[in-house]
């Protein structure tokens, strides 16, 4: 049924108005017929939808101008922090270029910016900035720089709280560096007194579980035991998420009842979703199926997640009509897909090979205005690539260049495999060169697929040359290596760690490890 728009309701309703108003014409000044403003539908609806689209638009862009704003942002303070002479500006400008560098993970802009924070005159040091910057380093798996900054903060004359070295711990713990992650624990315990927390422990186990060290997690929770802590909620999450992920699916199990046994810590969605994931990740669809309606006899709801989930394994599995109809179900119940979705079906159409399909719901993508990122242009340009349709990678290539999509390294390593495996080595030599514009560094799956591309061509001479400058990587990869052994010894010496390091690294004022390979 169409609902009508209220503006149109409102004149039809209006007592004042007889229904020959619709109809009724009379002469202007001019001496010409004019039609009075008629209550007809059409009109009111077309000038609702044009306020909507007019609104849409203005909303995008509001989102270009802040996004575009937040870049001049941070690259005119960067510009500022090579300078000596910035020793007093607006403390807004430089908190929020430092937060919004934080926030998109940008960690040598982040690390220059807050060497500038700490020029000003105003400066004040606080452990709640060395958090998130930890964390930061963290998620980009950057032990070294974490270590060192952990360095600048003690010469700030801090005294670590527990989530600095939590912060710290997970670092180590990402870049599965355990030894040094269990010395930031005994420190605390030690050296700092600053008692480890439950929060502290569910994080080491999260990166154990992540580096597939299942001995390691035992050993936490037998200490947990051992000093009384009890788990968490977040804490039995991460251990069924772990030994989900790992098909221990008795412990799994076993944690949920538990959970389910224990008086503060009952199960909610995030343990919902890592049962669907758990088997239907691992094709056992009637598992996953009877454990969704256990979740939800417990009264515990789906969310958007959970229906992500359920169509990634349907898909994996090859049940596309119950694809589908997950998809129905979010309709009727007002779940908006998001872009994680979307991308999930035009993965899966993709590698299924059906590419009309996979065209179809990148076009319904586009027209909900969902907007795609570097993950769909990956799916797409694999398809395209996998079926023989160079030309329409082309096309995506062009797509990508007109719009704001941050790209990163799998992407460019998709487009080079494309026109690798094409014999286009001159247009994937480009790629190779405007990665380094785009400030994506080549990794090992880069310089393999250019190799082989190569070879494939009988350009031996230029194989050999990718394949030095891969060599290249690695040793500076393991002089970096050197630098995290460095970092375990107690009390850790900054000069001995830069020392290491003076040959293949730059380091700014803040004493920050930014590497030049």
């Amino acid at each position: 049924m169409e609902l009508i728009p209220v503006s149109s309701l409102r004149i039809c309703l209006d007592p004042c108005l007889s229904p020959s108003t619709c109809s009724t014409k009379r002469l202007n000044e001019g001496g010409r017929v004019r039609r009075k403003l008629s209550c007809g539908f059409p009109l009111a609806a077309k000038r609702t939808a044009g306020a909507l689209s007019e609104g849409l638009k203005k909303e995008l862009r509001k989102d270009l101008s802040r996004m575009l704003w937040t870049e001049a942002a941070i690259k005119a303070i960067e510009r500022k922090a090579g300078s000596a002479k910035y020793k007093n500006l607006w403390p807004k400008a430089v908190l929020e270029a430092l937060e919004e560098a934080i926030n998109q993970c940008r960690w040598e802009s982040a690390l220059k910016i807050f060497g500038l924070l700490r020029k000003q005159h105003w400066y004040q040091p606080r452990c709640q900035m060395y958090t998130k910057l930890l964390m930061m380093l963290g998620k980009c798996r950057k032990a070294e720089q974490a270590g060192l900054l952990f360095e600048v903060l003690l010469s700030d004359e801090l005294q670590p709280t527990v989530d600095v070295f939590t912060a710290l711990a997970n670092a180590y713990g990402l870049c599965a560096l355990f030894d040094q992650a269990f010395a930031v624990i005994d420190d605390m315990k030690s050296v700092y007194d600053c008692k480890p927390d439950v929060h502290t422990y569910s994080i080491l186990v999260s990166c154990c579980f992540k580096h597939r060290r299942l001995d390691l997690v035992k050993q936490i929770l037998a200490e947990m035991s051992y000093v009384e802590i009890e788990c968490s909620k977040v804490t039995y999450n991460t251990l069924i998420d772990g030994y989900g992920k790992a098909e221990l699916f008795e412990l799994m199990e076993s944690v949920l009842f538990t959970m389910i046994e224990s008086a503060t810590c009952h199960p909610d969605v995030f343990t919902l979703n890592s049962f669907v994931w758990a088997y239907g990740n691992y094709g056992k669809i009637d598992k996953m199926e009877k454990w969704y309606e256990e979740f939800q006899l417990m009264g515990i709801s789906p969310d958007v997640r959970t229906f992500n989930i359920l169509i990634r394994s349907y898909g994996k599995a090859g049940m596309y009509q119950k694809m589908e109809s997950v998809l129905n179900f979010m309709k009727k119940r007002f779940f908006s897909p998001t872009v994680v979705t979307f991308n999930t079906i035009i993965d899966i159409f993709g590698r299924a090979g059906n590419i009309d399909k996979m065209d179809e719901f990148f076009l319904k993508m586009k027209h909900q205005g969902v907007k795609p990122n570097c993950i769909t242009y990956c799916s797409l340009v694999n398809a395209y690539s996998k079926a023989g349709k160079l030309y329409r990678v082309d096309s995506i290539l062009r797509q990508v260049e007109n719009s704001d999509v941050v790209l990163d390294t799998p992407f460019f390593n998709c487009l080079i495999s494309a026109y690798g495996q094409s014999g286009n080595v001159d247009k994937m030599s480009d790629l190779f060169l405007e990665m380094k514009d785009k400030n994506c560094e080549p990794d090992h799956i880069t310089f393999a697929t250019m190799i082989q591309a190569y070879n494939a061509n009988g350009m031996t001479t230029a194989a050999e040359d990718v394949e030095s400058k891969m060599l290249a990587m690695q040793s500076c990869l393991a002089i970096q290596s050197a630098l995290r052994l460095n970092l375990t010894k107690r009390p850790w010496n900054l000069r001995e760690a830069i020392k290491v390091l003076n040959d293949v690294s730059v380091l700014n004022d803040t004493g920050m490890l930014v590497p030049d390979c």
